[in-house]
């Protein structure tokens, strides 16, 4: 960084701090203490789909104990930049959304409910962090709704549980969303390796078979079925998306590709690796290959 790119950053970060705090004295803080029901805790959250995923530790950790009900609020308009491609187009959340997500939540120790948000009751809104003006193309995403709602938990540990489908032992699972793909980062030399299999969108798929002839698609009913696929698998590979949130909270053997203007997905205790240069990505790829698969963690 030569000296005019310092002078502008500090310039701009003193600027920032400016904005940050006058913009922090307008929130109203949430309710930290709401009055629960002895048996159950109702959470409301818009998506995006792995953000629900990765707040789960902090559902865990509010309801102590009590049964959890996540509202999931529908048909919001979609977040991304238009020239970022997403399932969902121009909608965060949809009704299938959550026919597929349910499955998997459903099947959790703890969860009773996750439907489409209508009228029900709401004890803590998981969307809150957002009236803050943090930069949340930065930091972890578990650690926003920590930070919102002053609690923690141990992310190293799997907070997700399925049974793996053991028929994808052998297979290096992958994922590519097209946002947050890295410069630089080629996936072209994993067609060295045997049993390469894709889940996500088929678009993606057909994208990723340009690069590797011999990936086969890993078709799914639901994201319980996805999450099985990536439970089983030899090791995960993914960009920072709804996949590979799933590897994370399974605590997988898994390499994330990092992308340089928005690292706020952050592996966490055993087996997880990340990479945002091709040489590193190359090296991790040959130490998961040749080493055992997903020893207990």
């Amino acid at each position: 960084m030569n000296i005019f790119q310092r002078v502008y950053t500090a310039v701009f970060k003193s600027g920032y701090k400016k904005i940050y705090t006058e913009a922090l004295a307008k929130v109203v803080p949430p309710d930290l203490f709401p009055v629960l029901e002895s048996d159950a805790v109702h959470f409301k959250h818009f998506g995006l789909i792995g953000d629900i995923i990765y707040a789960i530790p902090a559902m865990q950790a509010l309801a102590e104990g009590r049964k959890i009900h996540l509202h999931l609020q529908i048909n919001q308009k979609s977040l991304y930049k238009k020239d970022m491609k997403h399932g969902n187009k121009d909608k965060i959340l949809t009704e299938r959304s959550v026919e597929m997500l349910a499955p998997l939540l459903l099947s959790q120790p703890g969860f009773a409910t996750c439907d489409i948000l209508t009228d029900q009751r709401v004890d803590y809104d998981l969307d809150y962090f957002r009236q803050y003006p943090f930069d949340y193309n930065r930091g972890h995403i578990c650690r926003w709704y920590f930070q919102t709602y002053g609690v923690t938990a141990d992310l190293g540990k799997p907070w997700l549980q399925v049974t793996p489908n053991t028929s994808y032992k052998d297979e290096i699972v992958i994922a590519r969303s097209f946002r947050y793909r890295a410069p630089g980062i080629s996936y072209a030399f994993l067609g060295k390796y045997p049993n390469l299999s894709f889940v996500g969108l088929k678009d993606e798929y057909e994208d990723m078979k340009k690069q590797l002839p011999s990936l086969k698609y890993v078709p799914v009913n639901n994201f319980l079925e996805f999450a099985q696929v990536v439970a089983g698998c030899k090791f995960f590979i993914g960009n920072q998306s709804f996949p590979f949130a799933l590897a994370e909270a399974l605590k997988v053997r898994r390499a994330l590709e990092v992308y340089f203007e928005c690292p706020n997905v952050i592996p966490e205790g055993r087996n997880g690796y990340e990479f945002c240069y091709q040489p590193q990505f190359e090296k991790i790829v040959r130490n998961l290959v040749t080493t055992e698969s997903n020893p207990e963690v």
